[in-house]
């Protein structure tokens, strides 16, 4: 049979900057490639300049380099972690650790693969407004009906936005977490770290989401204002 691979970007200790877990220290492990192309990314995860290609075992025997004794998790990120889940399937039982997955919500049949195995996802809710990509709402509802399949894991779901946010995408996106219960996190478009849409404007939309879904909490992106990766 053949090994399992992964190229992976890079990896690093530092604070988690996004969703209810701000503040928390992780292990990141960054995987190269992604099956979406949103707008606002500004995340190098892709093959070129720097990458390393290892098999489960390989990655396992590199984490004694790092402190991750008093960690609350590894981060699971990307890219798309989950382009990479028979790869995870091998490695994640190999270590002794909560594990915390970074994803774009878009693959369920991969989700699978690994739900037993992971603790926490934070899943993205992808804005054709703030992404440029269509067509997404059908998907996340496969994803998150999948996620639901294992009650021990825990799911929280991020929504990018700027001011171009519609109507239609605040229903569907609190739709969603309404109808599988998850809290939703409105996370504000931003540029280096300067908040991009108007600070009303993000008042009127919390209060908009918090109308039809009472789990509901607007958080920027703190790493960016502690100037931290």
């Amino acid at each position: 049979m053949q090994e399992e691979i992964a190229r992976i970007k890079e990896i690093f200790v530092s604070t988690q900057g996004e969703g209810p877990y701000i503040g928390c220290r992780q292990l990141f492990i960054r995987f190269c490639a992604c099956n979406l192309s949103c707008n606002y990314c500004d995340t190098d995860f892709s093959y070129k300049n720097t990458s390393f290609v290892y098999s489960p075992e390989e990655l396992y025997n590199l984490l004694p380099e790092y402190d991750i004794t008093h960690i609350h998790s590894i981060s699971l990120t990307g890219g798309e972690p989950l382009l990479h889940s028979e790869f995870l399937k091998e490695f994640i039982p190999m270590v002794n650790s909560n594990f915390y997955l970074e994803t774009n919500a878009t693959l369920p049949e991969k989700l699978y693969d690994v739900l037993g195995l992971i603790n926490v996802i934070s899943a993205d809710i992808k804005l054709p407004s703030a992404t440029g990509i269509n067509n997404t709402f059908e998907r996340h509802d496969e994803f998150f009906r999948a996620a639901r399949t294992n009650q021990n894991t825990e799911l929280f779901a991020k929504v990018v936005f700027d001011e171009s946010i519609t109507d239609e995408e605040i229903t569907a996106s609190t739709n969603l977490a309404k109808k599988y219960d998850f809290e939703l996190i409105l996370q504000p478009k931003m540029l280096n770290n300067k908040i991009i849409p108007a600070t009303n404007f993000m008042d009127e939309l919390f209060s908009k989401c918090l109308k039809r879904h009472n789990k509901v909490r607007l958080i920027p992106q703190v790493h960016k204002f502690l100037d931290i990766r």
